[in-house]
């Protein structure tokens, strides 16, 4: 995180302006087949093989049903939604990105992303029909496909993304209660635990302003959502293999906070690959808070 805030500076320091479009890799006029069938074999092969690990190393482990479907909608405070949107968005963004690059026309484009993140995480719901212990959740797929709007209304309306979904992560102290579900090691903990994660929606403030402002361009300011206090899914259990568990009141946390949209940083450009996947983390910055406990807080950083 350190890095992150350091990186954070250093781009504020040395930001340009930028044009409306936004990209990491830059946008052919023409269409580029080459380039066009290096993306579609790559996003195929990984297509195919998350596809395998998923089940090998997940969906094999536990029991196979028939296809049936699951409301989960009450579950984690509405939180794994935040995260099928946050998905299904960047997703859509970084596909686009891809098929400009290669050459195909912006309306295609557009198309063609909304089409590919929407299938990358169909299959997921569709594995989950197929498994026991979970099933086909329509509130993830409604999710799914908000995230995926998000991004089309705004390339399709504004030929840019002046709003995004990103994400943010630190460690809770629940996880020693229930480490089945919110996990042991590090990267299971970020992934599996709500109560340490954030969503935003980050908001470029000088995308919405007159042509000859001189606010910067980098800029955003971020309003974000998260969960406190869960130890099960719809509820917190009193206990768990014979061990009493604390009682936690379960909440939710909004929150307003600084951001900065890398995409808009040439000096960022220049480094492509490395900060492409960076932009859909949101920035480390003060935030404040206000959960449903009626508690409003100043966060000297908040991740």
């Amino acid at each position: 995180m350190k890095k992150l805030i350091l990186l954070f500076l250093l781009a504020a320091l040395s930001f340009q302006q930028l044009p409306a479009q936004q990209y990491f890799l830059p946008p052919s006029e023409q269409f580029r087949p080459d380039r066009f069938r290096k993306v579609v074999f790559t996003e195929s092969a990984i297509f195919v093989l998350t596809s395998i690990g998923l089940y090998f190393l997940w969906y094999k482990k536990y029991p196979a049903s028939k296809f049936h479907f699951l409301n989960d909608n009450r579950e984690w405070l509405q939180m794994d939604k935040m995260g099928h949107a946050t998905t299904a968005y960047n997703i859509s963004t970084m596909q686009h990105d891809l098929l400009r690059w290669s050459g195909v026309k912006p309306n295609q484009a557009i198309l063609g992303s909304a089409l590919t993140s929407l299938a990358f995480l169909s299959i997921v719901e569709v594995m989950d029909g197929f498994s026991r212990d979970w099933g086909f959740s329509g509130g993830d797929m409604v999710a799914n496909l908000s995230g995926i709007g998000l991004f089309a209304a705004q390339q399709k309306g504004w030929g840019q993304q002046r709003m995004g979904l990103k994400f943010s992560a630190s460690f809770s102290p629940y996880a020693i209660y229930n480490p089945k579900q919110l996990g042991t090691k590090w990267a299971e903990r970020l992934m599996k635990d709500y109560n340490g994660q954030t969503y935003w929606l980050s908001v470029n403030l000088r995308s919405f302003m007159k042509t000859e402002s001189n606010f910067p361009v980098w800029l955003n300011a971020a309003a974000g959502i998260g969960a406190d206090g869960m130890i099960g899914a719809r509820q917190n259990p009193f206990e768990i293999n014979g061990k009493a568990i604390p009682s936690f009141k379960r909440s939710r946390q909004f929150y307003l906070a600084a951001d900065a949209d890398l995409h808009r940083i040439r000096s960022a450009q220049a480094l492509n690959a490395p900060l492409f996947s960076l932009q859909y983390f949101k920035i480390p910055a003060p935030a404040i808070e206000y959960n449903t406990n009626r508690k409003l807080t100043l966060k000297p950083i908040q991740f």
